[in-house]
């Protein structure tokens, strides 16, 4: 704790049990006013029983604000366009929804007048990580306080406890499984109980967001998808908001069982975690996005912007979205989507996504020039003599050399170095 008195705290509320006895503990242990901020960012969510759980607490102000556009166009999208994954595998979909809640805390306290921030993250996690570094990025003498950190509390189960002894009224029990989760429009992750065991099939009753195969339909779906600039704009012809074509997005894919993660990652605090997740929309969004980058992006930019993605990647997970690296980063990889327009088809079955066609006013493709028929001149073969004589020059000289010397003849230490 710090010496200085804090008299108004602005809380990352969700309405859960950690969060929950959070709000109470912070009241008490600073008796202190305590703003609770809810972000919807397009989780499955009662506001009206999140304002009434926090009411009944003692929260003196609750917000709760519906961000899932600027969620998707100023953070999802944007992540997108540089084909984002983590450890090859994973679409951040946690990672991502973390610089947004920081940015609205930050931006409330200040209104607010507060001393504080506060957050449920646990001392384990990426998660306290991301709100810190993202906090301090945007208002370097704030004051953070993270719970789980510094009270005696360790277990969900010492939470229910901590409800029952406070009469505070909250959906859970000690029996209950202690999954750990979090949902927002990309994506729903789950971790704990049962999956902290590798070995271990996830159960089916887990997935929230995707049917399994076998549930899935019979008969395959196809859509289209268009871009503009990098970003989608349409699905099917019709023109949505950013925020309505990931949901639709992951409507469609759900449907088809499209999007189940199960990984072990490696955390930024140095440990391995087994984490399941559900990226539904999101998956299709990738595959359609590499397919119209395939006949609209430069080679050598492309190339570029996949050799630099695992970095920005990493910048994502880690919680360095307010850092120079990650906005130096995004303006090139925002600058290589310049012409990055069109439409892709696909079919969706089965937890398969097929590419079935791309077209751009802006391809690059030429089918003239490809063509194993008639160029009608348009490529002179000859062409390729030198082009193969220059790029092999050095390869030669490296095998006149080996034919010269003997690595025989090399003189070789006959006693150890001391």
């Amino acid at each position: 704790m710090t010496d200085k008195k804090i008299n108004k705290i602005v809380l990352a509320y969700s309405g859960g049990l950690d969060t929950t006895v959070i709000l109470h503990w912070l009241k008490n242990t600073y008796d202190a006013e305590v703003i609770a901020f809810t972000a919807d960012i397009g989780q499955d969510h009662d506001p009206e029983q999140v304002e009434e759980r926090a009411n009944a607490i003692g929260a003196s102000k609750i917000l709760i604000e519906d961000l899932k556009e600027e969620f998707t166009k100023n953070y999802i999208f944007p992540m997108f366009k540089a084909n984002t994954l983590y450890e090859g595998e994973y679409l951040l979909g946690t990672s991502i929804a973390r610089p947004l809640i920081s940015k609205r805390l930050i931006e409330i306290a200040e209104e607010e007048g507060a001393d504080a921030i506060a957050h449920g993250a646990t001392g384990k996690g990426n998660d306290q990580i991301r709100f810190e570094i993202g906090s301090y990025s945007l208002n370097p003498d704030i004051q953070v306080i993270a719970p789980w950190r510094t009270w005696e509390y360790s277990s969900r189960a010492d939470l229910v406890d901590y409800c029952k002894e406070h009469q505070i009224e909250i959906d859970a029990s000690p029996d209950d499984p202690l999954y750990s989760t979090d949902e927002n429009l990309l994506h729903t992750s789950y971790e704990g109980e049962i999956l902290e065991d590798p070995s271990v099939k996830a159960p089916e009753e887990i997935w929230q967001r995707t049917s399994s195969l076998k549930d899935a339909p019979d008969e395959e779906e196809i859509i289209s998808i268009e871009f503009k600039s990098g970003a989608p704009i349409s699905i099917n012809n019709i023109n949505n908001s950013s925020s309505e074509i990931l949901s639709k997005l992951n409507k469609l894919a759900g449907k088809h069982g499209i999007g189940r993660l199960d990984l072990v990652e490696n955390r930024y605090t140095g440990m391995k975690s087994r984490g399941c997740y559900e990226t539904p929309g999101g998956t299709i969004l990738l595959r359609a996005h590499r397919a119209i980058e395939s006949i609209t992006l430069d080679a050598e930019a492309g190339h570029l912007k996949d050799g630099l993605m695992p970095k920005y990647a990493q910048l994502i997970y880690d919680g360095y979205w307010w850092s120079p690296e990650r906005e130096a980063l995004q303006a090139l990889i925002d600058k290589t989507q310049e012409f990055v327009s069109g439409s892709v088809k696909m079919s969706l079955y089965k937890g398969n996504i097929t590419i079935l066609g791309r077209s751009s006013d802006l391809s690059l493709y030429d089918s003239k020039i490809v063509t194993f028929e008639d160029d009608e001149n348009t490529y002179n073969q000859e062409d390729a003599t030198g082009f193969i004589k220059i790029n092999s020059l050095r390869l030669k000289q490296l095998a006149r050399r080996k034919k010269t010397v003997s690595y025989t003849h090399l003189t070789l230490p006959t006693t150890p170095y001391v």
